[in-house]
């Protein structure tokens, strides 16, 4: 696991928190910034997977 999967995961988790918060408050804005931040982090957990897939496929070559 690398750097990139735990940031993006950690924030993803975080946006959840805050879209959920948003929605009990009745905060429209809140709740749009916790999806952008979901988005956030899961394309930063994917760009993660995609090292961690490539840094396997170069171990297994040498």
């Amino acid at each position: 696991m690398n750097k990139d999967q735990v940031k993006g995961a950690m924030k993803d988790a975080a946006g959840k928190v805050q879209q959920k918060t948003g929605e009990i408050v009745g905060s429209q804005k809140q709740q749009t910034k916790g999806l952008v931040k979901q988005m956030e982090g899961t394309t930063q957990k994917a760009v993660g997977d995609v090292k961690e897939a490539v840094k396997d496929a170069t171990n297994r070559r040498h």
